[in-house]
């Protein structure tokens, strides 16, 4: 059954249609990415479907029972709460349950034994045991980790962590709901490359409906199965890959006279997308075959917005020449109060190399971006420009475009153009009429960057530093930057955590780790395969210590593997067996305390209250002990290869 059917959802918005006759239907295990451009109505859509909005003409319909739950980027209200809390409220059901179940053992404590109160906590212990049992705790905090969070921070207040950590916070207490659809807007924001690959593993791995919003092209190769597109007030839903997807839509330009070439251009780009892609197998296996046939175009599709059509597109200029080694470190030590992030590093950098520069949060790439670029002294060592070089950086924040005044001041300033010339250049980067108007203090996020980026281009420079560049872009002007900078002739260093950047820009790969700075001469994603491969193989090789010890073991004690697998599969049965008669107890005591003379005085109600926690206490002990003999007794059988 579906978890969620929706038929000609349509939503009007000052009086004019955003988007209409949006049908699709979702089952388990089904992860739809939305796609449009901004302004397209794709975090409208995810409101509708929690329910946090109205749709003006069509239905949606829900499994019974169904659970939504919604992330966006709206950060908490109660700042007061602690983390671990405020990941917890995103079961306020089971809370409310555990709840319930304490009011009705005090009123059957207080000697309330009638039917409808047995009943009551009969159904309460069900819903419990369907939720997850007392442990659902744990569950949520595997998410909390899995977004990054130490322990430590469990019980920090909310108002103590920053913005991005506060979006993760978010972002794990709608994974903890344990929704039946799940609905996320820019997941991807603020994690790292092993974040982002936990949490696509996470998400393939539910047994729930998963709608999104993402611009990691990565992201949504590896984890969606279909895709909604929302394009000039107009729905097309397409049941296949994300990258399937986009040739499909590139052959349905082409099929319609637009931009021919500009569309071959994109089939193409598909085709290498999927090709660098293709090592990650094993986590997307949608990804495994090249798409076979695209489907017929119909003729008579309709003509998108002209408007919605406006893409980024530039190129980097000419720059001068410069010697032959543009940039070294030598020796460099960089640290931050208390903590030294690199030691001893050496980075050598030739005038038409690219390289990318990776690691995880916290690692100090950053820091160490910001050194090279001279914004910051080594505690040790030196960098040095070569001869003739010309920096042009571009930090994650953005600071280029940072001061007063409106954007058309803020690109004269910063790069000396003037008139015409300096329109023609905000032009390129979706500058428009007024656009050229707005202050600076009122632009978002997106603009600045697309400011920013513009400055950079008209700079001159030949050897770019870049820290996040594609922060607040969509996937069109992400796309735009990749071309750009596959064609520029000078040298660049890149941080992303866009994997599909990173692997189309890069030749060479650096990689900031447990304060060392090594250097492997190849792109990201060879460096990333090998070092999968490498993770493995160390797997595989514990795993054959573990069957060696073994098999030791059990010479020591004149036993045999086989003998060793059976012992610990008798211990699995011999618990199943008490927990089988414990559960019995627990039943008969149950019985028991259902007739009222059990409760009759305060004496009796505390003596067996007291014999039901521990009659529940021993059937929740048996039941972890078991779980700890299942873990080992399957361990040892693969141990041995029983």
């Amino acid at each position: 059954m579906a978890v969620v059917t929706a038929t000609s959802i349509g939503i009007h918005v000052g009086g004019d249609p955003l988007f209409s006759e949006v049908s699709f239907k979702l089952m388990r295990g089904d992860r739809m990415t939305l796609s449009g451009r901004n302004g397209a109505g794709k975090s409208t859509l995810l409101r509708i479907l929690a329910g946090e909005a109205e749709n003006d003409s069509g239905s949606i319909s829900y499994a019974k029972g169904s659970r939504v739950a919604l992330h966006d980027q709206r950060p908490p209200r109660d700042r007061n709460l602690n983390l671990k809390d405020y990941v917890f409220s995103g079961r306020a059901d089971v809370i409310e349950t555990e709840k319930a179940l304490e009011r009705l053992e005090r009123s059957m404590s207080d000697g309330d034994m009638s039917d409808e109160t047995m009943r009551a906590y009969a159904s309460a212990q069900q819903d419990l045991d369907l939720a997850g049992g007392y442990r659902w705790r744990d569950e949520v905090l595997v998410v909390l980790r899995g977004l990054g969070f130490s322990e430590e921070e469990f019980d920090r207040p909310l108002s103590s962590f920053s913005g991005g950590e506060l979006t993760r916070a978010s972002l794990a207490r709608a994974l903890g709901a344990r929704a039946d659809l799940l609905l996320l807007d820019e997941p991807t924001n603020h994690l790292d490359i092993p974040t982002l690959e936990w949490l696509e593993e996470y998400l393939k791995g539910l047994d729930a409906s998963v709608v999104l919003v993402a611009h990691d092209r990565w992201f949504l190769e590896s984890v969606g199965t279909s895709v909604l597109e929302l394009e000039a007030g107009k729905a097309r839903f397409f049941s296949g890959p994300w990258h399937a997807w986009r040739k499909e839509q590139a052959a349905r330009q082409v099929a319609l006279g637009k931009q021919i070439e500009k569309q071959q251009a994109e089939i193409a780009r598909m085709e290498r997308f999927v090709e660098r892609f293709r090592y990650k197998a094993t986590k997307a296996r949608q990804a495994q075959s090249r798409v076979k046939k695209i489907e017929k175009v119909k003729k008579e599709a309709a003509a998108m917005d002209p408007q919605d059509r406006r893409v980024l597109a530039f190129d980097f200029a000419q720059p001068e020449r410069a010697s032959r080694v543009v940039l070294k470190m030598v020796g460099g030590r960089i640290e931050v109060p208390g903590r030294v992030l690199v030691d001893n590093a050496e980075l050598l950098l030739e005038r038409d190399e690219h390289v990318v520069l990776v690691g995880p949060n916290g690692a100090g790439k950053t820091t160490l971006m910001s050194t090279l670029a001279g914004e910051r002294k080594p505690a040790a060592g030196h960098v040095k420009l070569g001869h003739n070089a010309k920096l042009g950086y571009l930090s994650q924040h953005a600071e280029t475009a940072a001061g007063d005044g409106t954007v058309l001041d803020a690109a004269a300033r910063e790069t000396g153009l003037s008139g015409q010339k300096v329109r023609d250049l905000l032009g390129a980067f979706l500058f428009s009429g007024e656009d050229v108007n707005k202050q600076l203090s009122d632009i978002s996020g997106g603009e600045q960057r697309r400011l920013s980026l513009a400055i950079l281009v008209a700079s001159g420079a030949n050897l770019l530093l870049l820290d996040e560049p594609t922060n607040h872009l969509d996937i069109e002007s992400r796309e735009a930057l990749e071309d750009a900078l596959l064609g520029f002739p000078g040298a660049l260093i890149l941080i992303s955590h866009d994997r599909a950047l990173l692997e189309a820009v890069g030749s060479r790969t650096l990689v900031c780790e447990n304060g060392e700075l090594t250097n492997h001469l190849t792109g990201w994603a060879e460096y990333q395969k090998r070092r999968d491969d490498e993770e493995e193989q160390q797997r595989e090789r514990a795993a054959a210590g573990t069957k060696s010890a073994t098999r030791s073991a059990n010479a020591r004690r004149g036993g045999s593997p086989g003998k060793e697998v059976a012992r610990t599969r008798r211990r699995v049965e011999n618990l199943e067996k008490k927990i089988e008669q414990a559960e019995a107890d627990l039943a008969k005591l149950e019985d028991e305390l259902a007739d009222p003379a059990a409760w009759s005085t305060a004496e009796k109600s505390e003596k067996a209250t007291r014999r039901h926690d521990r009659a529940k206490e021993k059937v929740a002990a048996l039941y972890l002990e078991w779980e700890e003999a299942d873990r080992v007794a399957r361990e040892t059988a693969e141990a041995v290869g029983a």
